[in-house]
């Protein structure tokens, strides 16, 4: 457990240093990491259906998009839909595009009681580059992970 234990002190660090009111912040490799090592750790990908029709898809992710699609009106089921998918006793990470939507994510979901919400950062396409084009600058995809189209 000493790994797990070491990534989650780091994102719990990060989470202090940031003022975040969840549990902590992830990079994609750690994040990564962490999934592999928490028995039961749920990663879920908060970005919208064309967004994982369109981009590429995180393999055993569960799918619940915070906007929909079209429209990127807000999701009024999030709540109730991550309720019936991921247990509230679950380490639970959240992933969206660049690390926004998730970190809404995670904090919507500690308030409503899940007690380990991450958000990974940079998500799975990272940050804007200077021709302002994602995937290049961090992200899960950019880091290697698994992921498909």
């Amino acid at each position: 457990m000493g790994k797990l234990t070491d990534l989650l002190n780091l994102a719990q660090m990060r989470a202090r240093e940031l003022g975040l009111s969840y549990s902590g912040a992830l990079t994609p490799r750690e994040a990564s990491e962490v999934w592999q090592l928490a028995p039961g750790a749920r990663l879920v990908d908060v970005r919208t259906r064309a967004e994982w029709d369109w981009v590429g898809r995180i393999p055993g992710a569960v799918e619940i998009e915070w906007n929909s699609y079209p429209g990127s009106q807000p999701n009024t089921d999030f709540l109730a839909q991550l309720k019936r998918q991921v247990d509230g006793e679950s380490l639970v990470m959240f992933l969206c595009r660049s690390g926004v939507r998730s970190h809404n994510a995670a904090s919507l979901a500690s308030e409503a009681g899940y007690s380990e919400c991450y958000n990974v950062l940079e998500g799975f396409e990272g940050d804007i580059d200077a021709n302002g084009q994602r995937g290049k600058l961090g992200g899960w995809r950019h880091a290697g992970l698994p992921w498909k189209s």
